[in-house]
């Protein structure tokens, strides 16, 4: 059996199994819930497809960045701000978002990332995974650097501290309101005077309390 035709064997088989656990899921008690776990045969069929998906050329790439603190800096800085909203600063997965996606986002800690080719991991970021929460991000040039320098950050994720995961915390996008939150935090700590609605009311509340004190 010629490569083309074994390949082709394989997915008609896949696709046969996949339409298959959709028949079943349709018909579970579940249904098509996202809160559920995928099952292993689901997982192992998902990790099968996204494997075969990549190009043999592409997953035997090795990371063309050389590597250094300052690059594993880079990619610790790009992670914060765009891929812990989903994975966690320190790749474990536990987020909102990252605990409600179906398949649920991965501990990227673990074996079954850390055993994935350098150039997999690098498909995956800049070509994302059809099907799951995971979107396509870096560019479509041939080599995206950002994209190898998230690779090494990737390669970090295990050895990662704590006081790591909390200097990542200043970096993770904010919103307009912890923002503010934040900016008053720093200047109470820093002895200035607060000012606003909330100190007006609690100023007239600690007037009222004296005057019921006399």
């Amino acid at each position: 059996m010629t490569t083309t035709k074994l390949v082709l064997a394989i997915i008609i088989a896949l696709l046969l199994i996949g339409v298959s656990g959709l028949l079943w899921l349709r018909n579970s008690a579940g249904g098509f819930s996202a809160r559920q776990n995928p099952s292993p045969l689901e997982s192992f069929l998902a990790r099968r497809a996204r494997a075969l998906a990549v190009p043999r050329q592409v997953r035997e790439l090795r990371n063309p960045v050389p590597y250094s603190d300052q690059v594993l800096e880079e990619g610790r800085a790009h992670w914060a701000d765009h891929c812990a909203f989903c994975h966690a600063n320190d790749g474990s997965g536990d987020t909102e978002v990252g605990r409600n996606l179906y398949p649920k986002a991965p501990d990227m800690r673990t074996s079954s990332t850390q055993s994935l080719p350098d150039g997999e991991l690098y498909y995956v970021i800049t070509n994302g995974v059809r099907l799951t929460g995971m979107p396509a991000w870096g560019t479509p040039a041939d080599s995206d650097p950002d994209s190898w320098k998230l690779v090494y950050f990737i390669r970090h994720l295990p050895k990662m501290t704590r006081q790591e995961a909390d200097e990542m915390q200043k970096m993770n996008p904010k919103t307009p309101m912890e923002r503010m939150e934040e900016q008053r935090e720093e200047e109470f700590l820093n002895g200035a005077p607060t000012t606003g609605s909330d100190d007006s009311q609690h100023t007239r509340n600690a007037g009222h309390r004296k005057e019921q004190e006399k």
